[in-house]
């Protein structure tokens, strides 16, 4: 059995996983995830800061390959476009890691410490992401609003993906990215009823 590396790493996320799903959250603890593994408890603290993080693991990966994305869209596109540009490219990430993402998603939404867990990487997302777009030369409270938005888009289709995986995660993107523009086209006020 492996006890160190990227191998150790992947085998205590699937026997958390396995875990969890078995057992519950609450009634696991780091040292049932590393006897499953077969490593020690120390090597399963040497991989994750606790057992929530076994879930989480890779976020950081998505978010530097997202801002790297937002920084390397092609010029002239509106901020939302940006965006489904820099998802669009990471889907691979998910999709690569989909027999691991579909079970995590349930756990995550049965489970309130893992939702809380879950909010505070999303806000963190959506933060990484606002900046990248800064750095686009987008001003701030617009980077805020569509990061966030754009971040709520990309999850939504993410969950389309898990519910039908048949189109792919990109063309599920794609569909809720363009419900997105039409709702924001729906609600643009005309000259006629737009108070000023």
């Amino acid at each position: 059995m492996p006890r160190s590396g990227a191998q150790a790493r992947r085998r205590l996320q699937q026997a958390a996983l396995d875990l969890y799903r078995e057992r519950g959250f609450d009634q696991t603890t780091a040292a049932d995830i590393a006897a499953r593994a077969g490593v020690n408890e120390r090597t399963f603290f040497r991989h994750f800061p606790d057992k929530r993080e076994v879930l989480f693991d890779g976020e950081a990966d998505l978010r530097a390959a997202l801002t790297r994305y937002v920084a390397e869209a092609p010029d002239g596109l509106r901020p939302v476009q940006v965006l489904l540009h820099a998802f669009s490219k990471a889907a691979r990430i998910l999709e690569d890691n989909r027999p691991f993402s579909e079970p995590r998603l349930e756990l995550i939404a049965a489970t309130p410490a893992l939702r809380e867990r879950d909010l505070a990487k999303a806000a963190a997302m959506a933060d990484a992401v606002a900046e990248a777009l800064r750095g686009r030369g987008i001003p701030d409270r617009l980077a805020d609003l569509t990061a966030q938005t754009g971040w709520a888009t990309f999850h939504h289709a993410a969950q389309a993906w898990i519910d039908d995986p048949s189109p792919g995660l990109e063309a599920h993107l794609l569909q809720s990215f363009d419900a997105l523009q039409a709702l924001f086209a729906a609600a643009q006020p005309t000259t006629a009823n737009r108070q000023d």
